[in-house]
């Protein structure tokens, strides 16, 4: 593998759809060089301006109703195409943004706030990048989590194990490293806390918390939300459970040798560190062409190498595409593929799909009027494509239309499988 194809996996790994000048500059630095400087804390990130949040009225009417929910459909849309927006110029910051996103996985259509939404980003945007203690902390307070989780009906006379038991399962330790018992323990630590509407904050109520010792994760005593957040992240199985969801949506749905993730994890709980280490290993170079694009990963990449902007379609691409942010389709998130490695179909590569992504892309060509290819050789380069196919060439070398040149490409298994 060249130095080159080295640098462009890595973008195309960490970042949504590297342009052929950042790859220009990647090789130049080395593959060292450049990995140093893709995992970094972003800074603050300015909002939209949504108004006043829906969710907070009472509305009494079948009318008012119908005007509160209309006005969450709009926020909603607005939070989720300036994200869109974000997501294309964020980088690798954004694209491990969007990593949390789906790992956490939260949606709008429950939590009916795109404020809590956006302020569950911002959450990741200030902890999603350091010591894995402190963003699980934060995400137990966390507003949109708690309502899309239960936690708000979690009380003392009527404990609800739905946030304690994902936590668990999904967010932290993975199935097998805790007991009915813990979970049992856990919604016990985590009742009381209430989300107030009208502020869009979360707060303990004592009068609904049940404070009495639990015996949690080996632990016996009285336990508070901070300390069920320490026992989660110093449990034996954390580390490797979040390597393991690191590589399936960074490197591959083929599990990493154990003797990697133990190189991994000795990096701590870091996670630009775990990422940087994975990055690293033998495996992720073997892993080339080995994950399926996501829609959202799909449809950014395009907007960024085609150097257009976000088109007022997305909404619609990436519904027909089975991908919207903000709405993953439950609490264990999207699915993670493989390419063609295994027998089944993937979620991503059905022929409905593989339709929506073609149109999409005839869109997306014809709004790249500045952008001229004329043969297969310069669209590889544009698209960061190592290579094409023999099959796939024969198509695309008897194309002399420099629009459907570029919907081909973009639409093509190469572009698509990375």
């Amino acid at each position: 593998m060249t130095e080159r194809t080295r640098v462009s996996h890595l973008l195309r790994r960490l970042t949504f759809g590297p342009t052929a000048a950042e790859v220009d500059a990647a090789a130049a630095a080395g593959f060292d060089a450049t990995l140093r400087t893709l995992i970094h804390q972003p800074g603050p990130v300015k909002g939209p301006d949504l108004g006043t949040d829906p969710a907070a009225a009472k509305p009494g009417t079948r009318e008012e109703r119908q005007a509160v929910r209309q006005e969450q459909q709009k926020q909603a849309t607005a939070a989720i195409r300036w994200w869109l927006g974000q997501l294309a110029a964020g980088g690798a910051a954004e694209k491990l943004t969007f990593f949390w996103h789906g790992h956490w996985a939260t949606s709008v259509q429950k939590v009916r706030s795109a404020r809590l939404m956006l302020g569950q980003l911002a959450t990741f945007r200030a902890y999603g990048f350091a010591d894995t203690g402190p963003l699980v902390r934060a995400m137990l307070r966390d507003p949109a989590l708690i309502l899309w989780l239960d936690g708000q009906k979690n009380t003392r006379k009527a404990p609800n194990e739905n946030l304690a038991r994902e936590l668990m399962e999904l967010f932290t330790l993975g199935i097998g490293a805790y007991t009915e018992d813990d979970v049992k323990a856990g919604a016990r630590v985590l009742t009381g806390w209430q989300v107030d509407r009208a502020t869009g904050r979360a707060t303990l109520k004592a009068q609904r918390h049940d404070d009495r010792p639990v015996t949690l994760l080996g632990r016996t005593g009285t336990v508070d939300v901070d300390g069920y957040a320490d026992l989660l992240v110093n449990h034996p199985a954390h580390l490797p459970f979040l390597v393991h969801r690191l590589w399936t949506r960074y490197g591959s749905a083929t599990p990493l040798p154990a003797e990697a993730v133990s190189r991994v994890t000795a990096a701590g709980r870091n996670t630009s560190a775990l990422l940087t280490a994975l990055c690293g290993e033998p495996e992720f170079a073997d892993a080339n062409g080995r994950l399926v694009k996501q829609p959202v990963e799909w449809l950014i990449g395009a907007v960024r190498q085609l150097g257009v902007a976000v088109p007022q379609q997305a909404l619609a691409d990436l519904r027909s595409l089975g991908q919207i942010p903000l709405r993953p389709p439950s609490v264990g998130g999207w699915p993670v593929d493989v390419a063609w490695l295994t027998t089944s179909a993937t979620a991503w590569l059905t022929p409905s799909a593989t339709v929506a992504r073609l149109r999409a892309a005839q869109r997306l060509a014809a709004a790249a009027t500045h952008v001229e290819v004329k043969d297969p050789e310069a669209l590889a380069n544009l698209l960061v494509v190592d290579g094409w196919t023999d099959r796939t060439l024969a198509v695309l070398r008897g194309v002399k239309d420099p629009r459907k040149l570029l919907a081909l490409g973009l639409a093509s298994p190469e572009y698509t499988v990375y």
